[in-house]
C-alpha cells in the first residue's frame, strides 16, 4: 500500500474516505463494514471504479449505533443494566420465584405480605416472622 494514499498519513482527516479506508476508520474489518454499515451509507463514485464514503455519514452511523447498542463504561462489568437497586415494586405487582438464601426468603415473604395487606386492607392476614 502506498503510504501517501493511506488516510492516516494526512495531517487532517479527509472528508471522503475510500472503501479500503472506511472500515479502518470505524475500527472494523471490511466484511463487517460491508454487512452492517455500507447499506446505510451514500456511495460516492470516484473515477471509473472507485467509491468513497462521506466521513460525516460514517460518524453519524457510529453515533446512531452507539445510541442503540452502547452502554456506559461507568457501570460495573459485574452489574447488569436490568438490575437496579432501590426501586420499589408496584403494590399491585404479583411476585413469584424461589430464593436460594434463607434471609432472602424471609425478606421476600415480608415484602409479599406487605403487598397483600396493601392490596386488601380489610382482609385478615397472618403475621409472618
Amino acid at each position: 500500500m502506498n503510504p501517501a494514499a493511506d488516510a492516516t498519513s494526512y495531517p487532517f482527516t479527509p472528508r471522503l474516505l475510500r472503501l479500503r479506508d472506511a472500515p479502518r476508520y470505524l475500527g472494523m474489518d471490511k466484511n463487517r463494514f460491508n454487512r452492517e454499515v455500507r447499506p446505510y451509507l451514500v456511495v460516492i463514485p470516484i473515477g471509473k471504479h472507485g467509491v468513497a464514503f462521506d466521513r460525516l455519514d460514517l460518524d453519524a452511523w457510529v453515533d446512531e449505533y452507539k445510541r442503540h447498542n452502547g452502554w456506559s463504561t461507568a457501570q460495573s462489568e459485574r452489574t447488569r443494566p436490568w438490575e437496579t437497586r432501590g426501586q420499589q415494586a408496584l403494590p399491585s405487582a404479583v411476585a413469584s420465584g424461589i430464593s436460594t438464601r434463607c434471609s432472602e426468603e424471609r425478606a421476600f415473604a415480608r415484602a409479599l405480605q406487605r403487598v397483600r395487606v396493601a392490596a386488601a386492607p380489610n382482609a385478615r392476614s397472618k403475621r409472618i416472622p
